[in-house]
């Protein structure tokens, strides 16, 4: 293991796994097959990714890809991977589920493709679990279903699940959810909700549009499920529920707490459900938001807590901080007293995902 920024231990709770693409042919029922995702490759060795319900997305040459960490899903390359940057540990997405598995339609689609992923999930990541932790993926058209998976999930060892970040046909404050909010917390598992899913998440074309869809159509999905579920109310309803909103960073964090508090207050007359507590209250007990690099979050922690913050470093991907986390780490962290550095990079995720090392 590196040396760590602070000398504590890092938990990365947002890395991912680049699934084998044919798992999905392989593994979902037979009338499925033919709408998979696929990757296509041209003469030149450009490839394509095809997902149903996705505009076609370009991916790295197959030159390139040789030469390339791809996040693969041998466990111990991973570790040693991670181990290269100071990370003790990890909580892994997979890559191409992230979106194919959330978007179409067909909720029978959706849980085919979700049980496929979570079946392989189960069977690369399931006998390691002191330091790899995969999530299982919970499609929300049908809850009843969604309801059977969490369940099977757990019994298959998976120690978190992973929801879309929106669901268009039914959003997270509509009380329907009830019986999977009742269920989950029975099974005492975090939910987590990775940033961009469940919809297309490139909304701009043109310029200014990779910046603008990374903000403003994937990073805002982190508030959006976070007042969902406490102004709708969920959280009060069920206080051992446990959420972490993946790769939204967290320089929101302050400005939703303390203006849904202010919001909350002046619109008494309107406002429903009536809370047991503060909007920020709910959002400080049950909820955390997973940043790469936000020094921005880090200077607010007076205003939302240290226990809301968590960190991770996206690995493999290339926007995230990975193979240079520490240094990352040091510039936003730089003042931060040693027991918050702590809490931030490794003690909430230990305490939310059952982390013991």
């Amino acid at each position: 293991m590196n040396d760590t920024y602070g000398g504590v231990t890092y938990i990365s709770t947002d890395a991912h796994v680049t699934e084998p693409i044919d798992l999905y042919r392989e593994r979902v029922d037979a009338k499925y097959r033919d709408r998979v995702p696929r990757i296509e490759e041209g003469e030149g060795g450009e490839r394509t990714v095809h997902m149903e319900g996705l505009r076609p997305r370009s991916l790295m040459a197959a030159a390139v890809l040789e030469k390339a960490v791809v996040g693969g899903w041998d466990v111990d390359v991973r570790i040693r991977d991670q181990e290269r940057d100071g990370v003790a540990a990890e909580v892994i997405f997979p890559t191409w589920a992230l979106q194919a598995c959330f978007v179409p339609e067909d909720p029978g689609f959706q849980l085919s493709m979700c049980r496929a992923y979570n079946d392989w999930a189960a069977e690369v990541f399931g006998g390691r679990a002191g330091r790899t932790l995969a999530v299982g993926l919970i499609p929300m058209l049908d809850i009843n279903a969604a309801v059977a998976e969490a369940q099977r999930v757990a019994d298959l060892g998976l120690r978190a699940l992973f929801l879309p970040a929106q669901v268009p046909t039914r959003p997270y404050n509509d009380d329907a959810y009830d019986r999977f909010w009742a269920a989950a917390s029975d099974l005492g598992l975090p939910l987590t909700f990775h940033s961009g899913t469940g919809v297309e998440p490139r909304v701009v074309r043109g310029p200014g549009g990779a910046v603008i869809n990374y903000l403003l159509a994937a990073q805002l999905d982190g508030p959006r499920v976070m007042l969902s579920l406490a102004a709708g109310g969920a959280l009060d309803r069920f206080p051992e529920l446990r959420v972490v909103t993946v790769e939204t960073g967290a320089s929101w964090l302050a400005w939703v707490m303390t203006q849904a508090d202010a919001i909350y207050d002046a619109h008494q007359m309107w406002a429903k459900p009536k809370l047991s507590l503060k909007p920020s209250e709910l959002i400080r007990r049950q909820c955390a938001a997973t940043f790469m690099h936000d020094p921005v979050a880090v200077a607010n922690r007076e205003f939302t807590g240290v226990e809301t913050l968590m960190w991770g470093n996206d690995y493999p991907h290339p926007e995230g901080t990975w193979p240079n986390s520490q240094d990352r780490c040091a510039e936003q962290f730089e003042g931060v007293p040693g027991d918050e550095l702590a809490a931030i990079v490794a003690g909430n995720a230990a305490r939310v995902f059952g982390f013991d090392l």
